[in-house]
């Protein structure tokens, strides 16, 4: 199926679903232009209005081959999304981001009495429909650049391989054996190299307290099994190869035993030359080589923290802050990545991912509304508008079946 033939079966599903549009939209809306890198998939799309756009997903085109793209009138020209879909059902984008995939956390009772494991349940983009399908194989799924591959674990943690699932087929390409646990995976920038967490036991582990272990007033809460499960250190593993090099790291019982989570996962580096993994207090990251070996904070990272996920952005200038609102409004701040001089106040809750040099996704939340009901944004620096990409999430911060979204870049 040719271009053309794509941009027509498209129209015309999305006429069988609007109104009847004014004359000239089809132009408007659709326009063509070239990319040079490779593209997992292309993407043929239709606008509901000028604001927000909306598409489809369609199958691989060949690299370089026109790519049909959204076009509006304020040139909102690369996003796809739906801020009517919470969890998302079809492709949220924005740039050469995706929405690679979404997870919900449950908490499930095992065979033991008074154990219970804090359980993910993955939903991955299907790429030949654009839409997000339910894969209960996994425990973990981390998408590569590209998003051709995904790194898989299976159910029960800590595992004994790692897969490298095919995200055209569906199908686990190669197992790659460890001999220690692993309880998540990592790629690195490039997409060459996976950092592996290896703890002794399952770290989503739970037993039930016989006190009020969270504030809320109530007995028998569910908490790490602290006694159990403690990080041990990491695998840095060759995609290509499948070679495992093996680093111990274990917590320094005068400073860090109560600084970890009983999930403390490892992952690499803007440039992928070393590791980090977050601490629950000051200095917040620790940074290793890839032996294993504590080195001091790179120069462009130093004012980053482990909780905000999208860290620098493409060309390096800018480093995603925290949050910088107030009371009654969310906002974030941009700093200068070498003296965390705040250069920017942006909207947003919590930044997610970059887009560009100037536009990151985020969690916000409508004014006034629960802190936790927040919705995928897009924002730009020097803007306070936002772009709605989701619908709101439901519940409190840790309720069973909230989503949190998994993002790739294209």
């Amino acid at each position: 199926m040719n271009v053309d033939e794509l941009v027509r079966d498209s129209l015309r599903e999305q006429a069988a679903e609007q109104p009847p549009l004014q004359p000239g939209f089809a132009d408007r809306v659709l326009t063509v232009r070239r990319r040079r890198r490779t593209r997992g998939f292309a993407t043929v799309a239709a606008a509901t209005a000028a604001v927000v756009a909306v598409a489809v997903a369609v199958p691989l085109l060949d690299s370089g081959r026109n790519e049909v793209r959204l076009a509006t009138e304020k040139n909102e020209s690369d996003i796809i999304a739906h801020p009517d879909q919470s969890p998302p059902r079809d492709l949220i984008a924005a740039g050469d981001v995706a929405l690679a995939a979404w997870y919900t956390s449950d908490t499930v009772l095992t065979s033991k009495k008074d154990t219970a494991v804090r359980e993910r349940a993955y939903r991955i983009l299907d790429q030949k429909t654009g839409k997000y399908v339910s894969d209960i194989r996994w425990s973990i799924v981390a998408v590569a650049p590209g998003m051709r591959t995904a790194a898989v674990l299976e159910k029960d943690l800590p595992a004994a391989r790692i897969g490298l699932l095919d995200l055209l087929t569906g199908e686990v390409e190669r197992w790659i054996p460890v001999d220690r646990g692993v309880a998540n995976v990592e790629f690195s920038p490039d997409g060459t190299k996976l950092v592996a967490t290896t703890y002794s036991e399952n770290p989503d582990l739970l037993h039930r307290a016989d006190y009020d272990s969270d504030g809320d007033g109530k007995k028998n809460d569910w908490e790490p099994d602290w006694s159990k499960s403690y990080r041990t250190g990491f695998y840095v593993v060759d995609v290509d190869s499948g070679k495992t090099d093996w680093s111990e790291v274990l917590p320094d019982e005068d400073n860090e035993m109560g600084i970890l989570n009983s999930r403390q996962d490892f992952a690499f580096s803007g440039d992928g030359k070393l590791v980090y993994s977050g601490l629950t207090s000051e200095p917040h990251d620790q940074f290793y080589d890839l032996k294993g070996d504590k080195v001091d904070k790179p120069a462009n990272e130093k004012h980053l923290t482990w909780s905000v996920e999208a860290r620098l952005s493409p060309d390096g200038k800018l480093a995603a802050g925290g949050f910088a609102g107030g009371a009654k409004t969310t906002a974030s701040e941009i700093l200068d990545p070498y003296s965390g001089k705040r250069l920017h106040k942006i909207r947003g809750q919590q930044l997610l991912a970059w887009v560009d040099n100037n536009r990151l996704i985020a969690w916000d939340i409508t004014a006034g509304d629960n802190e936790f009901h927040n919705a995928l944004v897009l924002v730009t620096i020097g803007s306070d508008k936002t772009l709605p990409l989701s619908g709101a999430r439901k519940g409190n911060d840790g309720a069973g079946g909230r989503w949190n979204a998994v993002f790739a870049t294209r």
